[in-house]
């Protein structure tokens, strides 16, 4: 299996060196499609549904780290390597505040490279094992909203587990924007959204129901295992941090599409 990859780098002669380097790693990895800009590289991820992003940190028009952002809104389980010629404390704290798998400094080393490279390719691997415990049988015969309540039925489960769309729908012999497509067309949101719905009404229940537990243990038990990436995905989706929640009035249970 071929892992996708984007590459993002405004200097092309930089850009073509980290693609044959990623190239020739032997880690599985493909390169299927390259960008100068952050605004190129999200509509290339929109589109392409990679597995790992290498991205630059200064680009024109919208920079590496307001890339990563962006694009986790719609691929949260998006894997990313930052690479910069910057050493700034700063920037590599940010990006690993965005759970970033590694930051490396250009120019990029490639036996580095090799074994980040490895590293993902030997998680994607355990994640398909474990993928063929849950998925099994034939697919193509099934309609659209089987095909839908089957997936619904593994993130409900599944939750707290690091979920990968890309995998699931390579399993399931789909491309990733037909499962999204059939699942939003049965549950009325793409299977992204249906995820981070769940864990954050998960998370309000152990607030609600353990006021003693820490904030990273509320975050790692719905499957955050960066307690900083917990708290922004929390206030993105319900208006206030985890600690501001606890303490209004910590029994918001409102309905959602995932009770």
């Amino acid at each position: 299996m071929k892992y996708g990859v984007i590459v993002a780098e405004d200097e092309i002669l930089i850009q073509q060196n980290i693609i044959k380097k990623i190239e020739n790693s032997g880690a599985g990895f493909t390169v299927v499609g390259n960008a100068q800009t952050g605004i190129q590289a999200l509509d290339l991820i929109n589109s392409c549904n990679p597995y790992l992003l290498v991205t630059d940190i200064r680009m024109p028009v919208m920079d590496g780290l307001e890339l990563i952002e962006q694009a986790r809104e719609n691929h949260p389980d998006l894997d990313v390597i930052v690479v910069s010629g910057y050493s700034d404390f700063e920037y590599a704290k940010r990006a690993i505040h965005l759970q970033v798998r590694e930051y490396l400094l250009k120019p990029v080393d490639e036996d580095q490279l090799r074994t980040v490279l490895s590293s993902l390719a030997n998680k994607y691997r355990m994640e398909e094992q474990e993928l063929e415990k849950s998925f099994s049988g034939e697919f193509s015969c099934r309609s659209s909203r089987e095909i839908a309540e089957l997936l619904k039925d593994y993130l409900t489960r599944e939750y707290d587990h690091d979920i990968n769309m890309n995998l699931i729908a390579e399993k399931l012999n789909y491309s990733p924007s037909y499962l999204s497509k059939v699942f939003l067309q049965t549950y009325h949101m793409p299977p992204t959204k249906y995820l981070i719905s769940l864990r954050m009404q998960k998370a309000k229940k152990l607030m609600d129901r353990n006021p003693g537990y820490p904030i990273h243990m509320i975050g790692e038990a719905v499957g955050y295992d960066d307690p900083g990436y917990f708290s922004r995905i929390f206030k993105k989706y319900e208006g206030v941090s985890p600690q501001k929640y606890r303490g209004g009035s910590g029994t918001d249970t409102a309905d959602d599409a995932v009770d």
